[in-house]
């Protein structure tokens, strides 16, 4: 059971009603039920209408402990339902049992009477058709949630085609494969029941279309849901986090124009990518994204991306764009300053090296205690200290993080030990030469500079060809400013009205949008990408990004009961509820068959009672087979 908001005009003036309503399995699909009306929930703070639900559905399974004793509200709804229901089935007691407008029996099977009494045989007592349901059963209640069978029709996707595009976004949220091994992950899942569709015949072929229908609409969908979970969850619109990644194919990628080799971020140079660009909101939820070519670079992106955001999302004048150091240079924030809006930056280690007196300044910094992840409760805390600087229109954030300390001095040490070994290889070539002209000695330093750009930087690399000699000093002064300068960043704003660890905690929800990422490419399985044309790469990246609004959806409505789950956490939980037939053979009479749910674990009525979620997944279906067709 949820809430729905229902919004009616009359007479020039609107009224704004709540229906408490249910999902139900019917032949043509789920449709929703309407329980009774709630009227108007404006006295009640908003955050409490989705909990309404939940403590009406728990009151009438009879879980009264659920049900706080002062709420007269909540009382009087439970008591109406009730009063509703039993007037309901004293009217269906009433009706003759069969009319002229009911069908008759078929010959091989009837539906079975649920309130009949059969004779059963203990002995021959089976189930059959077990189908995974939990997992399914959740995916499928938030893309009714967040009305996605809605926005697919409005686009012009046909019944078909919307249900299995949900299919096929659910598959990606919870055992992600190929289209072509889709249909038989299909027919080991309850989805079939709770969609409707028999996948028995289902081969990949109809996936493929199903691809290509959705690519020409991207944008128009993202915008309708983006819009859908602003209004659902509340989320705010002022603030945008704004990141990049890669991924890569396997395969030539021939018909791809977009395929190119460039900077991995994924470890594997030796294969062709994309980049994909994502913006997320403060909460992590995907605002939209777009695919680049493969050699693209970060920097030259922004403009593209903020041209999306405000066709898409709507961008206002005076909302916060945050994003890394890739694109902290001087034409990007000149191109969000011209589009009035306000930027969060880390800046480039040039500017940071200009503070070094100032990071030297102990008693200027101001603790600040970083909280653990949300995910990760028992993560030791962070502590970052900061102090903010003025200078002109822009203020300063200088960080320093005492565990980024350890963190930097580790890399840079593992980086020396690496180039230290590369010079002593290209020394000892040079002395048994077998690396003789001072051309080739100098493109072997060029490589070694280019190969360690994070510490090369600290040694004078030289070759003198007159006395056959290659020297590479420590450059002790370089280095030892990279040390002091250890855990040290630097934040740049336009935004005059933070204190500095308020944009501290800004920026570090850019945290958010790497989150996404790992997740499109892990629990997702968005990599490696097997499709060659440019249209199904984008397509199935798209479908990524859709399981990811499921995937975000499902975690801020735990978030918001206080349950610091993942959703892979979630997934395995749900993976013991399932669907079955038991067969109840009658002796030598009918066999009674009962399609139903099993009744779910403790831990995953808990889950179904904090996302709001029915634990019915179906209804029972009863079939009665005569004893020649059993």
């Amino acid at each position: 059971m949820y809430i729905r908001k229902s919004i009616r005009s009359y007479k020039g003036k609107s009224y704004v009603n709540y229906v408490l309503v249910e999902s139900v399995h019917t032949t043509k699909g789920p449709r929703q039920k309407t329980i009774c009306s709630l009227g108007d929930l404006g006295a009640r703070p908003r955050e409490e209408w989705l909990k309404l639900a939940g403590k009406i559905e728990d009151a009438l399974v009879g879980q009264g402990d659920m049900l706080d004793a002062d709420d007269a509200a909540v009382a009087d709804i439970v008591r109406r339902v009730k009063k509703r229901r039993t007037q309901t089935e004293a009217r269906q007691s009433r009706q003759p049992p069969s009319s002229p407008s009911t069908p008759p029996a078929s010959s091989s099977s009837q539906r079975a009477n649920a309130g009949a009494l059969i004779k059963v045989d203990p002995a021959r007592v089976s189930t059959e058709r077990h189908r995974e349901a939990g997992p399914v059963h959740i995916g499928h209640q938030f893309w009714q949630r967040l009305e996605l069978d809605r926005i697919l029709r409005e686009i012009g996707l046909s019944v078909r085609a919307q249900r299995l595009a949900c299919a096929m976004v659910l598959n990606r949220l919870i055992a992600p494969c190929s289209e072509y091994a889709m249909p038989a992950w299909l027919r080991r899942t309850a989805l079939g029941d709770l969609l409707g569709i028999d996948f028995d015949g289902l081969e990949e072929d109809p996936l493929y279309q199903v691809l290509d229908e959705l690519h020409p609409h991207r944008a128009a969908i993202e915008t309708a849901l983006v819009e859908r979970e602003r209004r659902l969850f509340n989320l705010d619109a002022t603030i945008y986090l704004y990141d990049l990644t890669s991924t890569y194919f396997e395969g030539q990628c021939l018909r791809n124009p977009k395929g190119k080799r460039g900077y991995s971020r994924d470890h594997r140079p030796d294969c062709k990518q994309v980049i994909i660009a994502l913006v997320v909101n403060r909460d992590g939820f995907p605002i939209t994204h777009e695919v680049f070519a493969g050699n693209t670079q970060d920097r030259t992106t922004l403009a593209a991306i903020l041209d999306l955001l405000t066709a898409r999302a709507d961008l206002k004048e005076g909302a916060t764009v945050v994003v890394d150091r890739g694109m902290a240079f001087d034409e990007n924030i000149a191109e969000i300053k011209q589009r009035k809006l306000h930027y969060i930056v880390a800046a480039r280690q040039p500017e940071r090296d200009r503070w070094l007196a100032d990071f030297d300044d102990v008693d200027g910094f101001v603790p600040v205690l970083r909280q653990p992840s949300p995910l990760n409760e028992g993560q030791k805390k962070t502590k970052i200290e900061v102090q903010t600087r003025r200078d002109g229109e822009q203020t300063y954030v200088l960080c320093r993080s005492e565990q980024r300390i350890a963190k930097d001095r580790a890399i840079r040490a593992k980086h020396e030990a690496r180039l230290r070994a590369d010079i002593d290889a290209l020394v000892k070539r040079i002395a048994e030469r077998r690396l003789v002209k001072p051309a080739k000695i100098n493109q072997a330093i060029g490589r070694l500079k280019e190969r360690y750009p994070r510490v090369a930087r600290y040694f004078d690399l030289s070759y003198d060809a007159h006395s056959g000699t290659f020297a590479a000093p420590l450059n002790e002064e370089k280095h030892a400013k990279a040390e002091q300068l250890d855990g040290c960043y630097l934040l740049k704003t336009d935004r005059a009205d933070l204190s500095g660890e308020e944009l501290l905690r800004i920026y570090l929800l850019l945290t958010r949008a790497e989150n996404a990422f790992r997740d499109m490419k892990s629990p997702l399985a968005e990599r490696p990408i097997f499709h060659h044309t440019e249209r199904r790469i984008e397509a199935h990246i798209f479908l990524c990004v859709l399981a990811y609004h499921l995937l975000v959806a499902i975690e801020k409505t735990l978030r918001d009961q206080a349950i610091h789950t993942s959703w892979a956490t979630v997934r395995d939980t749900l993976k013991s509820h399932q669907i079955c037939t038991v067969v109840l053979p009658n002796g030598d009479g009918p066999t009674l068959r009962i399609r139903k749910a099993a009744t779910p674990e403790a831990d995953v009525q808990e889950l179904y009672r904090a996302l709001r979620i029915t634990a019915q997944i179906i209804k029972p279906q009863h079939t009665l087979i005569p004893p020649h067709s059993d």
